[in-house]
């Protein structure tokens, strides 16, 4: 079915979300978009891997402008989304980037014969949905030219974004819902054909896979209260998604919490709240091609 991968997802119907998300990360997304592209030779060949609905990928674009130009090449399995990618970083208007699209699976583990050799790839929040987590990090770091950087966005802190007594329920309703998607993240990478555990840190995976002068930073993901309306339609959803993604593990107080939080007209409807607020980390781990 369009828009569904390997991991059960429908992406697709997800769109409004992810671009809701990038928005939010827009000024993180060009920090860590500037310190990557810092000692890239003009005209770089760069590849964003599950590109999503483009936010880095615009700010890749941009910056690649405003170095001179080069080749960005967007990577996802699921064409809606490409197509969104596309259309968000062409929308930059980046003079001298040439913007690519190319439809392709990961786990198929064929990305060098793809795309060109990269001086910068680019792979966020992607690998963990593979069968093979390290044989996709091995797969990626193929596509890069000699002295090119694989850059993976994976882990970091866990966002939090509701006050932890909100006047319903049992207080810490969040850190509860966060321990339940826990559980079904497990479940959904067990449920994963042919999935094979990575007991280690995505900087092992990185050197595992031959790569040097690995190492990792974080930025940090702040919008404070007094809430936005992006903000407030964020948290709506994630919450929305959270609770159905937790909602066999949740008890019968707990789901009915989450149903007075998300209906409109409520007391308690968290969109009328001005209490919402999106506190988290991205977190980048690198390495180098010898």
């Amino acid at each position: 079915m369009a828009g569904h991968t390997h991991d059960h997802v429908d992406w697709a119907a997800r769109i409004p979300d992810l671009r809701r998300a990038d928005e939010l990360a827009a000024n993180v997304f060009a920090d860590i978009a500037t310190r990557l592209t810092a000692g890239l030779p003009g005209g770089a060949t760069v590849v964003d891997v599950g590109a999503g609905t483009g936010g880095m990928s615009a700010a890749l674009a941009a910056t690649l402008g405003r170095r001179g130009g080069g080749c960005l090449l967007l990577v996802d399995a699921v064409p809606e989304l490409l197509a969104e990618a596309a259309r968000t970083a062409t929308a930059v208007g980046a003079d001298g980037v040439k913007i690519e699209t190319v439809e392709a699976n990961l786990a198929a583990g064929n990305l060098s014969e793809l795309v060109p050799p990269a001086q910068l790839i680019w792979a966020a929040s992607v690998m963990h949905h593979l069968p093979d987590q390290q044989g996709g990090i091995a797969s990626v770091a193929g596509a890069l030219s000699g002295g090119g950087v694989l850059a993976v966005a994976e882990g970091g802190l866990e966002t939090q974004t509701l006050p932890w007594d909100l006047g319903v329920g049992r207080p810490g309703l969040e850190h509860r819902l966060l321990a339940a998607r826990d559980e079904w993240f497990g479940e959904m990478r067990a449920g994963i054909e042919g999935t094979i555990a990575m007991p280690y840190g995505w900087t092992t995976a990185l050197r595992r896979a031959g790569l040097t002068d690995v190492g990792s930073f974080s930025h940090l993901l702040d919008h404070p209260a007094p809430t936005t309306d992006i903000v407030r339609e964020f948290v709506l959803q994630r919450i929305a998604h959270l609770a159905e993604d937790a909602r066999e593990r949740l008890t019968e107080e707990d789901r009915g919490t989450v149903e007075r939080l998300l209906q409109p007209g409520a007391g308690e409807y968290l969109g009328d709240r001005d209490d919402l607020y999106v506190l988290g980390t991205k977190t980048v781990h690198f390495g180098r091609k010898s």
